[in-house]
């Protein structure tokens, strides 16, 4: 399909354009699927060069519809720091749409446009790949929206006027990130010998040292964009702290929130499996605890991610010579095993045990049985 989807895109959104809703309607369904099942970045290549320079606003509302959706499955580190050919092109097409003439195009560009400013080059970026005649007013846009967005909890962009806009636009309300959450206490665990390594028959993995309020602890943010933006701030901050506690508000959200988190699976997953594979041990430790809990609460919605997770926690950790770390490390693998379809976790863990050695090897072959 991915050598059509060129042809396919220009056709479908062609009859976006159409009177007939019923035809509208089986449009949006064909290119959600086209979105969800080929290549990213031949569909955003698609959608750039088949539906964002189309006469029809209701075409480019369409596009740019389909295009956030993509750019938010896809995540802004990604985006912005992959090829060429897709770097060069999404920043410019988005900041067109910011400017569109048309209320509706201009929404979805402006929700993109402050989901990619998150990004720590986007400052350099725009400034080599934007004109300089856009350069000032996609900057005015970027400040304006990110005060609005965070000063007063609502949208963005103006609200789309049609139904098919994005979830929450327009009514993005002032995020759980931005709550204060408990200051996590940190108990020592029960000495047992449930699944627990064969060479380390008194140890068993931590508990998760987060313990959360079994209430929300504010208002839960509705909008996609603002919730992998805001969560973005935290888990990349420069500041291990602040990435610590972004870690604390992504398990919260887990529980108080879990729709948001699995409708932004991908990127959310991206920003953790970093805290993973940063080179700070206390940030590993802290999201390797983190991730017990949050697969308790996710189970098998986290089927998506675990060809990234899993590699992630076994190449880095599982023969880890920090004792804390290594506990944590087999004590996330015990929590896929007990709450996800074991099936699930067959193909990660079969092909890391056969590049694997020591005792990691072990441990990953015991929990495969």
């Amino acid at each position: 399909m991915d050598k059509e989807v060129d042809t396919t895109a220009r056709a479908l959104l062609h009859k976006a354009a159409e009177s007939n809703a019923f035809i509208r309607e089986e449009v949006d369904a064909a290119l959600g699927h086209m979105v969800r099942h080929c290549t990213p970045a031949r569909c955003i290549n698609a959608f750039l060069d088949g539906g964002l320079s189309h006469l029809s606003a209701a075409v480019r509302k369409c596009a740019a519809q389909h295009l956030a959706d993509l750019l938010e499955r896809v995540g802004v580190a990604r985006l912005l720091s992959g090829g060429k050919d897709v770097t060069d092109r999404i920043l410019p097409a988005v900041v067109k749409l910011a400017l569109d003439s048309s209320p509706e195009p201009r929404s979805f560009g402006r929700r993109m446009l402050v989901f990619l400013s998150s990004h720590r080059d986007f400052d350099s970026l725009l400034e080599k790949n934007i004109p300089t005649k856009d350069l000032s007013a996609a900057r005015k846009a970027v400040s304006g929206l990110k005060a609005k967005g965070q000063g007063q909890g609502q949208g963005l962009g103006e609200t789309p006027q049609t139904p098919a806009s994005l979830p929450g636009s327009g009514t993005a309300r002032a995020s759980t990130l931005q709550r204060k959450l408990p200051k996590p206490t940190i108990a020592p665990s029960p000495t047992t010998t449930t699944a627990t390594p064969t060479n380390t028959a008194t140890t068993t993995p931590r508990e998760p040292n987060c313990k959360y309020s079994s209430k929300p602890q504010g208002p839960i943010i509705e909008d996609k964009f603002e919730y992998i933006r805001q969560l973005t701030v935290l888990l990349e901050s420069k500041d291990f702290r602040e990435r610590i506690k972004g870690l604390d508000q992504l398990v919260a959200d887990c529980q108080h929130n879990p729709s948001m988190v699995i409708r932004s699976l991908f990127p959310v997953f991206d920003l953790f499996r970093d805290r993973l594979l940063e080179s700070n041990r206390k940030v590993n430790l802290y999201a390797l605890e983190a991730l017990q809990g949050m697969v308790r609460l996710l189970k098998d919605n986290l089927s998506g991610v675990l060809n990234h997770l899993v590699p992630a926690i076994v190449d880095n950790h599982l023969n880890s010579k920090n004792r804390a770390v290594y506990s944590a490390a087999t004590g996330a693998l015990c929590e896929l095993v007990l709450n996800l379809d074991n099936s699930l976790l067959l193909e990660p863990f079969c092909f890391k045990a056969r590049v694997l050695s020591g005792q990691a090897k072990v441990d990953l072959i015991e929990k495969s049985w």
